[in-house]
């Protein structure tokens, strides 16, 4: 860090400007990570970081971007610091733009501390094994895959595919069962449009979600380099909220894609050796300090859960940004631009979404006994649906046998009714558990092989109605 000396000094050997980087020359003293303020001849001052610190030179990555900047009139002031964020309870239900600054008309706000946005890297020894249920309110995630407090769970979905009214959806509904207590939630927006950024604003301002929610909105139009900031922001927030202030916090981030663009560019212009597809071979490494922030600690009663959301480009799951991201969380939910097309919402493709903590948040006590073996059987009889719906496409449907021709059935009630249901609609999980029921006794009872008996005898609509 420098020292105070340091951070008086002021330079103007700014000697290149390349993409959102500006070089200056001569400087002493400098670290990683210092904060740089950027005065420029109109007047204008400019925040930026030192993203590389060598003798005499420091790389500065300037976050409203390098537009104007004239290399023989701009000063250069390095503070000694690095980039902090002012939190307080305050902060829950307004509105803040990628670097904390508040957009909402609201005065800003008197923080009660000032904390570093890169946090502090929760000791795997202290971690609380997340086991507590989520209820979301929507089927595909809590009869399927459910969510548990304390994970991480990135959405995959697409361009033109609505997860942003999924999110915003969980966003509204998510609560803790048996506490029956909402989630605050912190939501950062990276690279989004000025149409989804009003949606969201009037969404959470119609349902009343506002008052429990600290929002972070960087726009399409925002400097690129601003995005680097704005999860971190968020997630500094979210840690003083869940961590100091006792709060249940989930942290949406939508569009992960677009913070990988932001790193791209940076590498770009630095003159790196590119990894996949252009994107730096660090991306992995610089994506788990983001993801690995959400986590329970022992001893506090606060938690973070995180659900970031990228749009696959080209719908390719094995592009670098989902890969990578599936490397690091703890699972996924995938949106299907097929159910889409048909008017499926939400169109979460079961088969290939998973939620690896899932076991650890169901059963007596949780949810319900039948929880695990309804969702099993379910998974399968589902899975079996949509093979006889690729061996119609070939042999037709007159070679099916009565069998086939019920779990063919089966897939499409199971879309119809179960993976359907309104952007408003908040299903317990009891009713979620029943309408598996409903479905799967279409089958017969010899087929639910993944169900144990007694738990038949006592759920299955045949024997209930008794």
């Amino acid at each position: 860090m420098a020292s105070a000396e340091v951070s008086t000094r002021e330079y103007t050997a700014v000697t290149e400007v390349a993409g959102p980087l500006i070089v200056v020359e001569g400087v002493e003293g400098v670290a990683y990570g210092e904060v740089v303020r950027i005065n420029l001849a109109s007047g204008e001052t400019r925040m930026g970081q030192v993203l590389e610190a060598r003798s005499g030179i420091a790389v500065v990555q300037v976050f409203e971007g390098t537009r104007g900047i004239d290399t023989d009139q701009t000063k250069v002031r390095f503070t000694g610091d690095i980039m902090r964020i002012g939190v307080s309870r305050e902060m829950v239900g307004r509105f803040f733009d990628g670097l904390g600054r508040p957009i909402d008309g609201a005065p800003p706000i008197i923080p009660e501390k000032k904390l570093d946005i890169n946090g502090a890297a929760i000791n795997p020894t202290s971690r609380a094994y997340p086991n507590e249920f989520i209820q979301t309110g929507i089927s595909t995630i809590d009869g399927m895959n459910t969510l548990v407090r304390g994970q991480k769970l990135p959405i995959f979905s697409g361009a033109g595919m609505p997860h942003n009214e999924l999110a915003a959806q969980i966003a509204r509904q998510a609560k803790v069962l048996g506490s029956e207590e909402p989630f605050s939630v912190v939501f950062a927006a990276m690279g989004i449009t000025h149409e989804d950024a009003s949606f969201f604003m009037r969404d959470f301002e119609r349902t009343g979600a506002l008052e429990r929610i600290v929002a972070f909105i960087n726009l399409a139009d925002d400097p690129a380099i601003e995005r680097i900031i704005t999860p971190r922001m968020a997630l500094t927030t979210a840690e003083y909220l869940a961590f100091e202030c006792d709060m249940h916090v989930l942290v949406i981030l939508t569009d992960m894609t677009n913070y990988c663009e932001a790193l791209r560019e940076i590498s770009a212009a630095r003159e790196e050796v590119p990894g996949r597809r252009g994107y730096p071979g660090y991306m992995y490494t610089d994506l788990s300090t983001i993801y690995e922030r959400a986590g329970r600690i022992r001893g506090k009663k606060g938690s973070i859960t995180q659900i970031p959301i990228l749009s696959m480009p080209d719908d390719d799951i094995t592009h670098p940004i989902p890969d990578l991201t599936g490397y690091i969380t703890e699972g996924q939910f995938v949106l299907s631009r097929n159910l889409h097309r048909r008017g499926i919402y939400p169109p979460v493709d079961v088969l290939p979404s998973l939620s690896r903590l899932m076991d650890e948040g169901i059963g007596p006590g949780r949810t319900r006994e039948d929880h695990a073996g309804v969702a099993n059987q379910l998974y399968a009889a589902y899975a079996e649906g949509r093979d006889m719906r690729d061996l119609v496409a070939v042999v037709g449907e007159e070679a099916l046998t009565e069998r086939d021709r019920r779990y063919l059935e089966f897939a499409d009630r199971y879309e119809r009714e179960f993976v359907t249901q309104g952007p408003d609609e908040d299903r317990t999980i009891f009713q979620t558990l029943d309408l598996g029921w409903e479905l799967l006794s279409m089958l017969p009872e010899g087929e639910l092989k993944r169900i144990d008996e007694e738990i038949i005898k006592k759920y299955h609509p045949k024997y209930r109605s008794k």
